[in-house]
């Protein structure tokens, strides 16, 4: 059975530094028939649920804390019945999304995740949250930047626990290495691809934000 990914759009709101803002939310699953892998439980945990069918779910994957990433994972846990995965510098992200739920579970730097027989590693790619996390599928050729990367620069480094320089290390140290023709599928809004963003860092870091 091949592995694939599958996406589910879910839409609510982001809410940070007393400010509220309505997001569609890229769900993704990379799995087979039998078991997948969630990443980032976004809004609507029936709708994931629904998408996940009658697989075994490895874990819930949590790119980075910020609560329109986690705020349907306690509940999208109890119905599929797995762990809750995010880096522990998110954590103080994840309280204020979560005031009594906590995650299973710990991503670390270099981590392998195996869903389905193939591997997952799991980059430590701080600066849109101090715990943000990317999910590199080398066998695929796809890496899940969540918030980090998307189509057209760095994810936002406007708010409480952000910072641009450390964003532009992580693109310019973990996601700019990889293969040019490596599919980024990110948080929000469409794809990529590492060698189409590759020319633009100098625009990015000369734009400052």
């Amino acid at each position: 059975m091949a592995v694939r990914v599958e996406k589910v759009v879910t839409s609510g709101t982001f809410n940070l530094d007393g400010g509220s803002w309505e997001v569609d939310n890229n769900v993704w699953l990379l799995g087979d028939d039998e078991q997948v892998l969630v990443i980032d439980a976004a809004h609507d945990a029936d709708a994931i649920a629904a998408a996940v069918g009658e697989r075994d779910v490895l874990a819930i994957a949590c790119t980075h804390g910020h609560d329109d990433h986690v705020n349907a994972a306690p509940a999208l846990a109890e119905l599929v019945d797995a762990p809750v995965l995010l880096h522990p510098a998110d954590d103080v992200l994840w309280r204020l999304a979560h005031a009594e739920a906590r995650p299973t579970g710990e991503l670390a730097d270099n981590e392998v995740l195996n869903v389905a027989g193939t591997r997952v590693h799991v980059l430590h790619t701080p600066g849109h949250a101090p715990g943000a996390v990317c999910l590199h599928v080398p066998d695929l050729g796809v890496v899940f930047t969540g918030d980090t990367l998307f189509n057209g620069g760095p994810g936002a480094t406007g708010r409480s626990y952000s910072d641009f320089p450390t964003i532009v290390d992580s693109i310019r140290n973990r996601l700019l290495t990889l293969p040019p023709d490596t599919v980024v599928h990110t948080g929000h809004g469409d794809d990529t691809r590492i060698g189409d963003e590759q020319p633009h860092l100098d625009e990015w870091i000369a734009r400052g934000h």
